[in-house]
């Protein structure tokens, strides 16, 4: 197991915030139903169910190795579905990464209550916390 300083893991988690920040606009966290595509492939059959705009600058914190995002606005889901993975691209559209997506105690990337969205129910992000091991 490869282990790193706290200085090498704070650089990396950098990177991230820079790239979540890339572009003239923020960011957007985008909740899916459907089977995940490959990393960063197009979007084909996939459902948007919910669009959340990043806040910009994305870090609110990064240290000892965490990058936690700043507090976002919440925003009402788009359409019903089964939230299954989720995607974040830059301001400019291009994709960053790709999550997926569970209830809590699931081991999902990103962890909800209830992964059944409804259209016009407000949806939110309580925190963003990335963590290097």
């Amino acid at each position: 197991m490869i282990n790193f300083s706290t200085s090498v893991k704070n650089a990396r988690l950098a990177a991230i915030a820079g790239a979540i920040d890339a572009g003239d606009s923020p960011a957007s966290f985008v909740v899916y139903s459907g089977t995940r595509p490959s990393p960063g492939a197009a979007v084909t059959d996939q459902v948007a169910l919910a669009t959340l705009e990043v806040p910009q600058p994305f870090a609110a914190d990064l240290s000892g190795g965490v990058l936690t995002g700043a507090a976002f606005e919440e925003v009402m889901a788009d359409a019903d579905g089964e939230a299954t993975w989720s995607r974040l691209v830059d301001g400019e559209g291009a994709w960053v990464m790709d999550l997926d997506v569970g209830i809590e105690g699931s081991g999902a990337d990103v962890t909800i209550s209830s992964t059944t969205i409804y259209r016009g129910i407000l949806t939110r992000i309580s925190r963003m916390v990335f963590a290097e091991g």
